[in-house]
């Protein structure tokens, strides 16, 4: 009985000295950046429904359960009182219309910019995050240059409304709309190409169930949007902020892997990416039994790296 009574706390003296060894070489802690990704979603999906609020109380558009439009009206639905409104196609509640006319579109063109640069942020993070952690590869490259395309086409349809400058703004919406399909395609392909463990192959199941949906929203959104039928024009509507509310869900998802962002990852940016993640090399350097007892640094592939 004694004999076991020394070896459990001999072990138990063990595991603290273990622990605090691990903490001074630079063990995994929780990161602050991880609120960075949970924000956006936060931001943008709240923000949206604001400017839609506005647009509804200043009558710029219509409500999102109003299925009857009408090909004309006597008055304006700004000078329209009543509880039974004459609703046009000028009023279908797309975001870019409630975005549209003041005071909304100032709100609207904030939210947009500041949107369209934690998008960037995001990206450039994750891009860092991949090379620290595995290694660089051809889905991290086009992840990150889809991103910032998208974050550029962003800010065109935030800042040139579609009834002042209807050009510029489509073709900031037909950039911003296929790039931010194209990213969450690249992301769910990259999350399961360096999946290892089941909490992350769960993470790459929810990528792809909202890429799936996104893609399914996209393209009905887009076909509707062609169509004459108002009933068709207002599904369009309702397809396209069901689409935006799932990316920027998506974008949320990388807050799992924002936890474990550090000062390695800046500095693997620092130095302008490169194959292999400067992290790694800072921790073996720093602590080598660490990547002993972990087997080595992961890798982007199933294949071990050269």
């Amino acid at each position: 009985m004694r004999v076991r009574r020394r070896e459990e706390r001999e072990e138990d003296t063990g595991q603290r000295h273990l622990e605090r060894f691990r903490w001074r070489i630079g063990e995994p802690k929780m990161s602050l950046w991880m609120i960075l990704p949970v924000s956006l979603p936060v931001l943008t999906i709240t923000g949206i429904w604001v400017v839609y609020a506005m647009a509804l109380y200043n009558r710029h558009v219509c409500p999102v359960d109003n299925w009857v439009y009408n090909q004309s009206c006597e008055e304006k639905l700004s000078l329209q009182r009543g509880p039974v409104l004459c609703c046009t196609l000028d009023n279908v509640p797309l975001i870019s219309k409630c975005g549209t006319l003041p005071p909304e579109s100032c709100f609207f063109s904030l939210i947009c910019s500041t949107g369209s640069f934690m998008v960037m942020v995001i990206g450039l993070l994750r891009y860092g995050h991949v090379i620290e952690k595995h290694q660089n590869c051809v889905l991290n490259t086009a992840g990150l240059s889809t991103g910032w395309i998208c974050a550029a086409g962003l800010i065109m349809v935030g800042n040139f409304q579609v009834d002042y400058a209807k050009v510029l703004h489509y073709v900031g919406a037909g950039v911003a709309f296929p790039t931010s399909m194209l990213f969450v395609c690249l992301q769910s392909a990259l999350t399961y190409r360096l999946a290892k463990t089941q909490a992350e192959y769960g993470v790459g199941h929810l990528r792809l169930g909202l890429t799936l949906l996104a893609f399914v929203s996209l393209v009905l959104s887009g076909v509707f949007f062609v169509q004459e039928s108002f009933v068709l024009q207002h599904a369009s509507a309702i397809f396209e902020w069901v689409f935006c509310v799932i990316i920027m869900l998506f974008y949320g998802t990388f807050a799992f892997e924002f936890g474990d962002v550090s000062s390695d990852t800046l500095m693997v940016l620092a130095r302008g990416g490169g194959r292999g993640g400067g992290g790694a090399a800072f921790h073996a350097a720093a602590g080598g039994a660490r990547w002993r007892e972990l087997g080595g640094p992961p890798t982007c592939s199933t294949s071990p790296r050269a």
